[in-house]
Order: C-alpha cells, then structure tokens, then sequence
C-alpha cells in the first residue's frame, strides 16, 4: 500500500493545484518512482489511497503500464491518516498473509525485498525500517530491535509500551513497514489516526521489531528538503 493521500501543505505552493504525490522529485512524480521501485522488486499488486485531487491521481494511473495490479482506496470524503488508511483498505490488503506499507513522500535506495524476507523469517507482527538519523521523534527499541515506546526530543515526551531491559536504541522511522494481516484483528483504533498509535499499543504484547537501515533516505514533505534531496540524489 502505497501513501498518497496526503495534503501535502509543507509543499505549497506545488501542491496549490495537484496532489503531493503528483509533485515532481528528480524529474517525476513522486508516486510514480515508488510504484516503479516496489514492482520492481516483485511487488504485483498496489493499493493507492487518494484524497487530495483524487482524480488526478487516478487519472495518473490509468496513464501508467505498471506490470501490476492497482486498486484505488478513496479516502476523498475524511483523510484518514496512515492508520485510518489502512484500516480503510482492510478488504484490499487482508487477503494477503503479509503487506507492504510506504510513505510516497520519501526516497531511498533500500532493498525493501530484503525487508520483506528479514519480516517473513521472524514472524513479526510488523517490521518497520528505522535509520539513525537527525529527528526530533524517535522509536525506542531494546537491544533485541523490538519496539519499546517512542520519545518527542522536543517536548520530551514519552511513551513506552514496555520495559527496556538493557540500553535503549533510539532510532527513527523511515516510512516503509512490512505488516502481518493478524493485524487487522487487534485494531480497536476508529475513524482517523496514526499507525503509530497502533505500533506503540500492541507493542506491549506483539512482537514488532525494528531494522535499522544505513542507505541513503530523504524527506520529501518540505519544499527545502525536496530541494536538498534532488541535490543529494543527483550527487549520488
């Protein structure tokens, strides 16, 4: 499942008259470079939930050959966040034993085949691609890489979901998570909110763990950091 229904305020005024996924990064739009990359990987079927110019973006697909299925997640109505979202797709998505989550709005060079594989193998509920970088939120994982709690470095706020037993690793998320289906069975969560918010819940309990990621990775959510990230990618 692909992210695409977002506002995408932060990259105004590119975003005045299209959608955030629609918004060019290194000379195409910016769900195109994802859909390439994960049918790429063997990924032949995509979910894509729209809200913001919902009809440019379908409009958009329909103009693509992707070398795979699409089905589109109308969320035109309410925006439902990333957890909201995905419950929405539940019909989409559950029929599959494991799915694939990912932020349009990013750009990386992660092997998300190898993700995959790492999430299948442990038999997690859920398996988030994490990197050591500058933010100013953080998960908190143990020293096992499960998923402990999250920390606001600017407000210091803190949620922990259980007891870390050894030094905690702070490392921040990237966007991109492989998900069991039994997840939609432990969702209690209405209307709109956060996958974040479910993470840090069943965390006490489930089994979610971390991969840390050392790659290249870019935010695409601000009109300067598209900026720095088109530099940078040209660089490499």
């Amino acid at each position: 499942m692909i992210f695409a229904a977002g506002l995408g305020t932060r990259l105004a005024p590119f975003t005045d008259n299209r959608p955030k996924a629609l918004v060019n990064f290194n000379g195409r739009p910016m769900l195109e470079n994802v859909a390439e990359k994960l049918i790429k990987s063997g990924v032949n079927r995509l979910v894509i939930n729209v809200h913001h110019f919902p009809d440019m973006v379908i409009d958009f697909i329909k103009s693509r050959s992707w070398d795979a299925e699409v089905f589109i997640s109308d969320e035109r109505d309410f925006l439902l966040d990333t957890g909201g979202g995905m419950l929405k797709a539940r019909d989409l998505l559950s029929g599959e034993e494991n799915f694939l989550l990912y932020n349009t709005d990013i750009v990386c060079d992660l092997d998300v085949r190898q993700l995959w594989d790492t999430h299948v193998q442990a038999n997690n509920l859920a398996t988030l691609s994490v990197k050591d970088r500058n933010s100013t939120r953080k998960f908190v994982f143990d020293c096992d890489l499960r998923l402990c709690g999250w920390k606001n470095f600017t407000t210091s706020q803190l949620r922990m979901s259980r007891e870390v037993e050894s030094e905690p690793r702070f490392l921040a998320f990237s966007g991109i998570s492989v998900i069991s289906s039994r997840i939609f069975d432990l969702i209690t969560e209405t209307g709109k909110f956060s996958i974040t918010d479910v993470f840090l819940r069943l965390a006490a309990s489930e089994k979610i763990c971390g991969v840390p990621y050392s790659g290249f990775w870019a935010d695409l959510g601000t009109v300067e950091k598209l900026s720095i990230a088109e530099r940078e990618f040209c660089k490499r």
